[in-house]
C-alpha cells in the first residue's frame, strides 16, 4: 500500500450546499476534485438545510477547532401545527395540533399589526441559555450516535446544552398554511430544529423546520460561496490560502524571525518576538506572512503554540 499523496492545496473552500447531500457528501466531492483525503468541514448542515459549508484543505484541516467555534447566522421558516420525529420536514410526522384562534389571527394580521403571543414567544427565545437537542442527532449517547437510537426507535433523552442567541427576528408569518419565516445568529451548539419546536410550544401548539438556508459561518459568507455542481478546477480556484482564511477567522500575530523559528519548532516565544493584539488564539504569520501557527500568549506576554503548521511551497 503507498503512501498518501500530500495535498497540493491549503486553505478554506465556502460551498454553497445544496438540499440532499449530507456534510460528509460535500467533503467526498471535495475529496474527489482535489485529489486529497486532508478535507473536513467546520459545522454539519442537515440534508435539508442549504447554504454556507466552510470546507478546510490540507493544513487548513489544523484550523477547524477554531472555525467551527465561531457564530452562525441563518434563514429558516417553522411550519405550526404539525411535529415530526426528526423535528424537520424529511420526518415522519408525529402528531398534530390546532392553532388556537388568537394566534391565527396574529398570522393572518398584516405587516405591522401588534403581535403580542408571537413577540413574547420570540423573546423567549432570544433569552434562551439552554436548549434540549433534538433525538435525531449526532450527540454520543451511552457511546453510540443519538440518531442511531432513534432509528431503532428507542426514547433518546438528551441533556441541555448551553447555547447563546445574538439575533432572533420574525421576517414573516402566514396564517395558510400557519407558519413563520425567521432570521436568526447563534453560536456553536446551537439547533434550529429545536427552535422550532421551542418556538411552537411556547405558542402552544406543535412545529417542524420546512427549510434551513445558512448564511454566514463566522467570518465566512453565503456571498463568497461555491456551487457543488462546478468543474473541479473551479472548485480548486475557490480555495482561499491558509494564510488569507486564517486571518479572516482569527486575530493576526506577527512573529518576528526568531519567533517564527521558535515557533515552528514547538518551543516558547519571547514576548520581543511576537507582536499580539489580544489575549486569547491568534494567527500567528511570520515575516513574509506566512501561517506558522495558531498561539496564544500569557500574561507576561510569551507565546504558546497551539498548533504548529507545516511550511508551504507554491503548488
Amino acid at each position: 500500500m503507498g503512501q498518501r499523496r500530500p495535498s497540493a492545496h491549503h486553505g478554506v473552500l465556502v460551498v454553497d450546499k445544496p438540499r440532499g447531500p449530507t456534510s460528509h457528501d460535500v467533503v467526498a466531492r471535495i475529496r474527489r476534485a482535489l485529489a486529497t483525503r486532508e478535507v473536513g468541514h467546520a459545522g454539519t448542515l442537515d440534508p435539508m438545510a442549504t447554504g454556507v459549508l466552510v470546507v478546510a484543505v490540507g493544513e487548513a484541516t489544523k484550523l477547524v477547532a477554531w472555525l467551527t467555534a465561531h457564530e452562525k447566522a441563518y434563514d429558516a421558516t417553522v411550519a405550526l401545527g404539525v411535529e415530526t420525529d426528526t423535528l424537520d420536514a424529511e420526518g415522519r410526522e408525529m402528531g398534530r395540533a390546532a392553532l388556537e384562534p388568537g394566534l391565527l389571527a396574529e398570522l393572518a394580521a398584516p405587516a405591522g399589526s401588534p403581535t403580542p403571543r408571537l413577540r413574547a414567544a420570540l423573546e423567549a427565545e432570544r433569552a434562551r441559555t439552554s436548549q434540549v437537542p433534538p433525538a435525531f442527532s449526532a450527540i454520543q449517547k451511552d457511546g453510540e450516535r443519538a440518531y442511531a437510537r432513534a432509528r431503532r426507535g428507542e426514547a433518546v433523552e438528551l441533556a441541555p446544552r448551553e447555547v447563546r442567541v445574538s439575533l432572533l427576528e420574525l421576517v414573516a408569518r402566514s396564517a395558510e398554511p400557519p407558519s413563520l419565516a425567521l432570521r436568526l445568529a447563534v453560536d456553536k451548539g446551537y439547533y434550529v430544529r429545536s427552535l422550532a419546536r421551542d418556538l411552537a410550544a411556547a405558542l402552544s401548539t406543535l412545529g417542524h423546520l420546512t427549510s434551513l438556508r445558512r448564511t454566514r459561518s463566522g467570518c465566512f459568507t453565503l456571498d463568497e460561496a461555491v456551487a457543488l455542481d462546478v468543474g473541479d478546477e473551479v472548485l480548486a480556484a475557490h480555495v482561499e490560502p491558509l494564510a488569507s482564511a486564517a486571518s479572516r477567522a482569527l486575530p493576526v500575530a506577527r512573529l518576528t524571525q526568531d519567533g517564527a523559528r521558535d515557533a515552528r519548532h514547538g518551543r516558547p516565544v519571547r514576548p520581543a518576538d511576537i507582536h499580539a493584539p489580544a489575549p486569547g488564539p491568534c494567527a500567528w504569520l511570520d515575516a513574509e506572512g506566512a501561517l506558522v501557527a495558531v498561539g496564544e500568549v500569557d500574561e507576561s506576554g510569551a507565546g504558546k503554540v497551539l498548533r504548529g503548521f507545516l511550511p508551504l511551497t507554491p503548488s
